[in-house]
């Protein structure tokens, strides 16, 4: 560890300008949020800005890089100079990159913004202009950074704005789980004719509190007999439900929305569900004006409401029931939901007026936020609710029922939770439901609140949803059955159209890029090796054989143990021989060697397949450790980028590694797609998808085959209309490229798709040769984002990629202090900023990590950037 601690970097802050010096249109405004650590958010300020990373520590802060990453990658931030840098030693090393659900992520907004918008370039590549905010937060993201937003906005952290932000305090009770097993037996032993909820002493039917069972039953079991039995039920008694002024006159939209939802949890129609179109009425019946408008308005209480709804949780069911259906909910029904919202962020749970007392709940406030979420263009208000909802929390994770309780509630505690995973703060999310699981009473019902004796329906089904990790927005009983292959003829493969190779490959090889011919450096003005984006050249420049020579002065590079200016070899990004050897790392080093015939059993000095061999887990590690995500998974490779070239270095070394395999596969979602994080998170990512594609198309089988056939079908209905694939970055480069990599395992089939996708890299190169990140966003050529461009657009697989270097010869080798002058030649450019790297970009962080990304530990592990053909297993014949 000593070795290790020298290469740890701090920095330290400069004497900070005064808060109140930076203005709407001078300085720049950074804000730290040390929540997390027991802290309070912290402003600082430059009255000259120039990047994101001076910013910090012009503001008053210091930071400490990785080992791994050097000081561009920020692992810890502290207030001052003697304040505590954090997380702390015992909380995070700093060794090796940070995952992606605890790290400092990097949010930004520019003047007149009051959204944060996810960086996906690191602090070093943000240029500064007066009147910018920027904000770190520590925690975790999603690919993209949709999730773990600040609980503030850029306004609370502008001079002119209300104060420092409170996030409020880090709860601290401890884990558990629902018994969801139990609490679906004690509903079921509620139901009366296993069919529908009766209140004790009541003759009729409670058709509410039967709804949520069945949401419940969907929850717990999926698709079942009891589940049937119940909807069936419900469906026939739908006109009693829902339309009890009869059917020709507008639906309890409540009701009508709680039914909808419920059809298209199961797998039915919500347009013919008991014989009515809810979907259909629901739309029909939204408030076209409210009493304001001097006409008579029965059951409006303003412009947008769904009429009759009263309470605000059915007219977010209401909009909730439309989107799932796969309307378009009016425009003002949506907006009606962020005029519910209180000052404090709260949203109140009566439909009230304009200017009446407003008054949240954190279960409206749940269920409202989730709404807004899955609807989109309302991150503020999302934002806002989220504070609100941070704030009210209680330190053992509870929620309280409504303003001034103190006792906690099951139905509030429930909703939050399922709103808060949502939103990426999966902290507190797992706070609240072991806060749920010392609830459950020991038949597996809920009570009302805590200390509660008597089990209740009513709260029971939304702890059930909380314990499940669903929520209303994304339960269902759908299995999505495997992609049958084709049985007409296929089309002809679409010709070629794609970037200019030859321009590329001069771009990636360009002295102003490539140091010395042999590495590319973490960013502008540093001499460090970022040696996973070296392989990541070398993969496109064995790709397109356009330029073998340098290809081999990379490899050379490598394998005789070359040192970049500080000193480093790759086994310093590998971490081959130390407690902390990168699977992934391992693997993409041992992939190159093997794609230009070099031994990885002597590469580098290392037997790396003896490494990776070494490197699989036999189980989880248990926190603070996090080496170990699963059994099978690989040391350190806390993504499926990473486990996927690590599966795919052993079995092109004639490995089996079949529990790594089987571990990947089990990751793969029922849409056929696979998550960007280990352990699995709920979103779903091409570039992952794409990897993960073509590992297990290596390995063959009947079983892998079907999963490979899944997971191309989806990555093709992922596809933009201009071509491109969505990415951390948005309309993203890297996601394109890896793409064409996956999709072209089956080029027949799919030759539309990989030629529209091509054409797309064609609109994104530029006149240098180099390639943007994204559709959107800053303009100019990133290195990272032109090696998978290259690469990705030949089409072939990292599982069957091969160059051999026969006919080259060694190229120089420059003196170990990497002081040998580079040559640039006029035209030569270096890259830009940070790709997004195929699954986003931990956009935390100074110098160039960019393809990190919502996958923290994208640089430890793995090599996003390489390069895919049609692949065609004699086993598996013309079908792929």
């Amino acid at each position: 560890m000593a070795a290790c601690v020298t290469f740890l970097t701090t920095t330290a802050p400069a004497a900070a300008d005064p808060v109140g010096d930076c203005t709407a249109t001078k300085g720049a405004l950074v804000a730290v949020d040390f929540g997390p650590f027991g802290g309070t958010v912290e402003r600082g300020c430059d009255t000259t800005p120039v990047t994101g990373y001076e910013l910090l520590h012009e503001g008053g802060f210091t930071t400490t890089g990785t080992q791994h990453d050097g000081p561009g990658f920020i692992c810890r931030i502290g207030k001052g100079t003697s304040g505590t840098q954090y997380p702390t030693a015992d909380q995070e090393s700093c060794v090796l990159t940070p995952p992606a659900t605890a790290y400092w992520s990097y949010w930004i907004a520019s003047p007149g913004q009051n959204e944060w918008t996810y960086s996906q370039y690191g602090a070093t590549d943000r240029k500064l202009k007066d009147g910018d905010v920027d904000a770190w937060v520590y925690g975790g993201t999603d690919v993209g950074g949709s999730t773990g937003r600040p609980t503030f906005g850029p306004d609370d952290v502008r001079a002119g704005g209300t104060g420092t932000p409170d996030p409020g305090g880090t709860p601290t009770g401890a884990p558990g789980q629902v018994d969801l097993t139990a609490a679906a037996t004690w509903l079921k032993g509620r139901l009366t004719d296993g069919e529908r909820i009766v209140d004790d002493g009541a003759a009729t039917p409670d058709y509410l509190l039967t709804t949520e069972t069945a949401y419940a039953l969907a929850a717990t079991e999926g698709k079942s007999a009891v589940l049937d039995k119940v909807v069936a039920f419900l469906a026939a008694h739908t006109g009693d439900h829902a339309y009890p002024n009869g059917a020709d006159q507008a639906p309890d939209a409540t009701a009508a929305a709680r039914l909808a939802l419920l059809a298209e949890i199961t797998e039915q129609d919500p347009h013919a569900f008991g014989g009515h179109d809810l979907v259909g009425d629901l739309t029909k019946s939204v408030c076209t004006a409210g009493p304001e408008s001097g006409e008579p308005t029965p059951g409006c209480t303003a412009k947008g409401d769904f009429r009759g709804a009263t309470y605000t949780d059915g007219q977010a069911l209401s909009v909730l029931a439309l989107l799932r259906a796969g309307v378009t909910p009016p425009t003002a029904a949506v907006d009606r939901l962020t005029r519910l919202q209180c000052n404090d962020g709260g949203i109140t749970g009566i439909l009230i007026r304009p200017g009446e007392y407003c008054d949240g709940d954190p279960a409206t406030t749940g269920l409202v936020a989730l709404v807004l979420h899955k609807a989109g263009g309302h991150e503020d208000a999302v934002t806002k609710a989220r504070t609100y909802l941070t704030k009210s929390q209680r330190e053992d994770g509870a929620f309280p029922g409504y303003t001034g309780s103190t006792t906690g509630s099951v139905y509030a505690t429930a909703h939050a939770a399922q709103a808060l995973r949502a939103l990426g703060d999966t902290r507190r999310a797992a706070a609240a439901v072991g806060w749920l699981s010392r609830q459950q009473l020991t038949g597996g019902g809920f009570g009302f609140e805590e200390g509660a004796t008597d089990p209740a329906v009513y709260p029971t089904p939304a702890a059930v949803l909380a314990g499940a990790g669903t929520s209303l927005v994304t339960l269902t009983t759908k299995k999505t059955a495997p992609t049958e292959p084709p049985t007409t003829p296929a089309p002809t493969p679409t010709p070629y159209d794609g970037p200019d190779l030859k321009k590329g490959v001069s771009y990636l090889t360009g002295a102003a890029n490539l140091k010395q011919g042999q590495y590319y450096t973490a960013g502008p003005g540093t001499a460090r090796a970022d040696f996973g984006l070296t392989i990541d050249g070398a993969y496109a420049l064995a790709a397109t054989g356009l330029n073998n020579a340098k290809l081999r002065g990379i490899v050379d590079f490598l394998d005789h143990g070359g040192k970049d200016g500080e000193g480093r070899t790759v086994d310093d990004w590998t971490g081959i021989g130390t407690a902390y050897a990168a699977g992934g790392s391992l693997g993409k080093a041992a992939l190159l060697a093997e794609s230009v015939g070099r031994d990885p059993r002597d590469f580098a000095g290392h037997d790396l397949i003896g490494a990776l061999d070494k490197a699989v887990c036999t189980k989880a590690s248990t926190a603070p450790d996090r080496s170990c995500a699963a059994k099978g998974a690989y040391t350190y490779a806390p993504s499926v980028f990473s486990q996927s070239l690590a599966v795919i270095a052993q079995l092109r070394a004639g490995e089996k590694a079949a529990e790594p395999l089987a571990y990947l596969a089990s990751l793969q979602q029922d849409s056929g797609a696979w998550p960007s994080l280990i352990p699995a998170t709920n979103d779903s990512d091409v570039d992952s998808t794409a990897i993960a594609a073509m590992a297990l198309d290596l390995a063959g089988g009947d079983a892998t085959d079907k999963a490979v056939d899944k997971a191309l079908a989806w990555l093709a209905g992922k596809q933009l209309p201009d071509g491109g694939f969505p990415g951390a970055a948005g309309d993203s480069v890297n996601s394109a490229a890896l793409a064409v990599q996956g999709l072209s395992l089956d080029a027949v089939t799919y030759a539309d798709e990989i030629g529209k996708a091509r054409k797309f890299l064609a609109s994104q190169q530029n006149s240098d040769g180099g390639f943007n990140v994204a559709k959107e966003g800053q303009r100019g050529s990133d290195l990272r984002a032109s090696t998978q461009a290259v690469g990705g657009s030949t089409g072939i697989s990292f599982a069957e990629l091969e160059r051999s270097l026969a006919g080259t010869s060694p190229q120089p080798t420059p003196s170990p202090s990497g002081s040998a002058p580079d040559i640039v030649t006029p035209g030569d450019t270096s890259g830009g900023g940070d790709g997004d790297g195929g699954g986003g970009a931990l956009a935390s962080t100074g110098a160039q990590v960019g393809a990190l990304a919502a996958i923290a530990a994208l640089l430890v592990l793995m090599g996003w950037r390489t390069v895919v053909v049609t692949r065609r297993r004699a086993d598996v014949g013309s079908r792929r």
